[in-house]
C-alpha cells in the first residue's frame, strides 16, 4: 500500500498533513476539503477511508478492480469515477486504472497499475491556490485532464510508429515481421478505441447531466476536456484507417511485383519456345527431311532462331515485360 499524499486544504492552501493510520480530521469549515491520493492500497486503509467519508460499498469494490471500464456513478452525496490509464511498452499498450471518489469537500484517488503519479497535478494546483480554492470538483477536472493528456502523448507516439510503417510500406516490400507488427499496432489501436468510447461517455455526463457535486462554473472546463477526448477518438480512428490502407497498399504492391515477375517469365518462356520448337522439329528421326542434306541448312536455322528470338526480345522490351 502506498499513500502518495493526504492533505487538508483551506482556501486553496495546504493546512494539514493527514496520517491515514490515525483518525482522519473532520471538516468544519465550508471552504475546506481533503485530497487523498492512494496507490494500490490494501483493504485496511481503504476501509478506514470508506467508513470516514461514507463511501458506497459497491463503489469501493469497483475501485479495487484494476480492469474496470471507464464510468461515472452517483452514490448519494458523492461521485464515483473510473478511468483507464495507458502506457506504451514497445508496440503494446498496458492499461492501469484510476478510481476517484468525489464529494463536496473531499476527493480520493485510487490508482492501480498506473506509473504516472498525480504529484505534478498537486504541485501545480498548490502553486496556484486561487485555482485550488475552487474546490474538489476543480481538482477532479485537473486529474482527468492530466490523464487525458497521457492519452495524447501515447497517441502521438503511436502516430509516429504508424507513419514510419506507412513510409516503409511505400518504399519497400514488407516482410512477415513488419506485417505482423502492423497487425499488432492495429489490434492495440482497436483496444484503445474501445477504452476511449466509455471515456468519452464519462466526460460527456458532466455536461449533459446536472450533478449536485459539481458546480456550474466547472462545465466549461469539462466541455474542453470532452473536446480533447473526441479529438483522440478521431485520431485513433484515423490511425486505424491508415494501418488498413498500409496493409492494402502493401498487398497491391506485392500483386504488382508478382505480376511483373509473371510477365517476365512469360516473355522469356515465349522467347525460349522458338528455338525449342525448331530444334524439336529437326530432332525428329525421319529419314527424308529436305533440309538435312543442304550444306548451309544448319547455319540458316541458327540464324532464323536468333532473328526470331531477338525480334521477340525487342517487342517484349518495348512492351515493358522485360
Amino acid at each position: 500500500m502506498t499513500i502518495v499524499a493526504a492533505r487538508l486544504y483551506h482556501d486553496g492552501k495546504a493546512a494539514q498533513e493527514i496520517d491515514l493510520s490515525k483518525s482522519i480530521p473532520r471538516i468544519t469549515r465550508p471552504n475546506d476539503f481533503i485530497w487523498i491520493g492512494l496507490h494500490e492500497p490494501d483493504d485496511g486503509v481503504l476501509k478506514r477511508v470508506q467508513d470516514h467519508f461514507g463511501l458506497h460499498p459497491l463503489a469501493v469494490e469497483d475501485a479495487l478492480d484494476p480492469k474496470h471500464l471507464p464510468k461515472v456513478d452517483v452514490y448519494g452525496d458523492h461521485l464515483f469515477l473510473v478511468i483507464r490509464t495507458p502506457r506504451l511498452l514497445g508496440d503494446k499498450i498496458v492499461y492501469g486504472n484510476t478510481a476517484i471518489f468525489m464529494g463536496r469537500q473531499f476527493i480520493i484517488t485510487v490508482r492501480h497499475g498506473s506509473e504516472r503519479t498525480h504529484s505534478p497535478v498537486r504541485d501545480q494546483l498548490e502553486a496556484t491556490p486561487w485555482l485550488l480554492q475552487q474546490g474538489a470538483d476543480y481538482v477532479l477536472h485537473a486529474i482527468l485532464d492530466f490523464i487525458v493528456d497521457g492519452y495524447g502523448d501515447l497517441v502521438d507516439t503511436m502516430e509516429e510508429k504508424v507513419l514510419l510503417m506507412e513510409e516503409r510500406a511505400i518504399d519497400n516490400f514488407l516482410n512477415s515481421k513488419e506485417t505482423s507488427r502492423i497487425f499488432t499496432l492495429r489490434r492495440e489501436l482497436f483496444r484503445l478505441q474501445r477504452i476511449l468510447g466509455p471515456t468519452e461517455d464519462l466526460t460527456s455526463r458532466f455536461i449533459n447531466l446536472e450533478l449536485p457535486q459539481v458546480d456550474a462554473n466547472i462545465y466549461p472546463y469539462m466541455r474542453d476536456l470532452l473536446d480533447h477526448v473526441r479529438r483522440l477518438v478521431y485520431r485513433v480512428e484515423g490511425l486505424r484507417d491508415t494501418l488498413t490502407s498500409v496493409i492494402e497498399t502493401s498487398g497491391l504492391l506485392e500483386q504488382q511485383r508478382q505480376g511483373a515477375i509473371t510477365r517476365q517469365l512469360a516473355a522469356w518462356a515465349a522467347i525460349l519456345a522458338v528455338p525449342t520448337a525448331i530444334a524439336g522439329i529437326y530432332g525428329m528421326n525421319f529419314e527424308h527431311m529436305p533440309e538435312l542434306g543442304w550444306k548451309y541448312g544448319y547455319f540458316l536455322i541458327l540464324g532464323v532462331m536468333v532473328s526470331i528470338c531477338l525480334t521477340l526480345y525487342v517487342r517484349f522490351k518495348r512492351a515493358g515485360w522485360l
